[in-house]
């Protein structure tokens, strides 16, 4: 909840990002994909597989940003439709831009990725 009341929001096309500097030092992940949202299980469980996988192969952009941060995925419907390749350009983008200290939006992320 401190993520979502104090921390920045960064809207996608696949995926709203909330992030909040981590007490601990380390970056941590969290991602929800509500029924409301999504869908059914199968399809709640694939979105949030995908979205685990992109920050998983995003750790170097990660290790790169000096600030560590509590990121949380808010899975978006169009997140199902896609592979892998689109939300992982997307979480690199948002990741770029926290690194760039740019913290204002979506205008860092790529147009055909809004």
């Amino acid at each position: 909840m401190r993520v979502y009341e104090s921390g920045k929001r960064f809207e996608g096309r696949f995926m709203t990002v909330f992030i909040l500097p981590a007490k601990d030092g380390v970056h941590r992940l969290g991602v929800t994909a509500t029924k409301k949202a999504i869908g059914n299980a199968v399809s709640r469980n694939r979105a949030k597989r995908l979205l685990r996988e992109a920050f998983r192969l995003s750790r170097a952009e990660l290790d790169a940003i000096e600030t560590k941060f509590d990121w949380v995925l808010n899975a978006r419907r169009s997140l199902l439709h896609t592979k892998l390749e689109k939300p992982l350009a997307e979480f690199r983008a948002i990741a770029a831009k926290v690194k760039g200290g740019n913290p204002s939006g979506s205008e860092g992320v790529p147009e055909n990725m809004k």
